[in-house]
């Protein structure tokens, strides 16, 4: 789901280093995806092809008709099966900026942004700022789907602190100080293999979780709460204690999806 990184040896060395102090007092992150997607077209119509169950394919989303532009990745850029690319993309780095500033809940979202790039039938931004206030921290999440930018060369995540910035730059880490020297830097294995291994220990003998699900329910909430905010155009003001989206019934009616008769969930 996007959490594997808490398993890559740097990533963890990187994170522990934050919290002994290595940059003062951490302050902010800022994260990134950028990426070269092309155009998704304009789908048309098509019978459901004979070695695809749609039915199942769909899960409990509200029947559609099938597109020859849908399967199997496209979906991800329509609202009625897919988050966008802050769902799709946006918790391998939002995750990382919540374990590194050591927070939960936001106090406020907001995420400005559009599809810019081409006319097609993509619904999600391709370009866009979601922004977290964690009180006294905060962080940024930056999309640029359609154009990698790659004369920018950003980090996938930068956290700032009061003596200087570490760089999460995959699959390792970069330190530097307020003048912008190199002063340590890491680097290790990364994958998902080690990530899977864990869980399956922590199933076999009980070992401890380098992510706990409730961390990554946390770090998946700010996605939605970010789409959320993008859909209303507006900022969105949450309370961690009640963990709930306040006063804003249009909000409230975003809080979850429709779904097909007999689908829904049972708590």
């Amino acid at each position: 789901m996007g959490n594997q990184r808490r398993t890559w040896p740097a990533i963890r060395e990187a994170m522990a280093k934050l919290k002994e102090g290595v940059i003062g007092r951490v302050l902010f992150a800022r994260c990134w995806y950028d990426a070269d997607r092309r155009s998704i077209g304009k789908g048309k119509e098509i019978p459901v092809p004979d070695n695809l169950d749609y039915a199942l394919w769909q899960g409990p989303a509200p029947e559609r008709p099938y597109l020859d532009n849908l399967v199997h990745y496209n979906w991800h850029w329509r609202w009625h099966w897919g988050g966008g690319e802050l769902a799709n993309n946006g918790i391998h780095t939002l995750d990382l900026a919540r374990w590194g500033l050591g927070v939960d809940y936001p106090t406020q979202i907001s995420f400005l942004g559009g599809r810019y790039h081409f006319d097609d039938d993509q619904e999600t931004p391709d370009t866009g700022v979601a922004v977290f206030n964690f009180g006294d921290k905060g962080c940024s999440w930056e999309v640029s789907s359609c154009l990698t930018r790659k004369e920018e060369k950003h980090s996938l995540v930068i956290f700032y602190g009061t003596e200087g910035s570490l760089h999460i730059v995959d699959p390792g880490y970069r330190i530097y100080n307020l003048k912008g020297e190199e002063t340590a830097k890491g680097t290790g294995a990364g994958g998902e293999q080690e990530h899977i291994q864990n869980f399956f220990d922590a199933i076999r003998t009980g070992e401890k979780l380098n992510s706990e699900i409730d961390e990554g329910q946390k770090s998946t909430l700010l996605c939605h709460l970010g789409n959320i905010s993008y859909k209303l155009g507006r900022v969105l003001r949450f309370d961690p204690e009640s963990r709930h989206i306040v006063g804003d019934k249009d909000a409230d009616a975003l809080w979850r999806r429709e779904y097909r008769p007999g689908w829904e969930p049972t708590v």
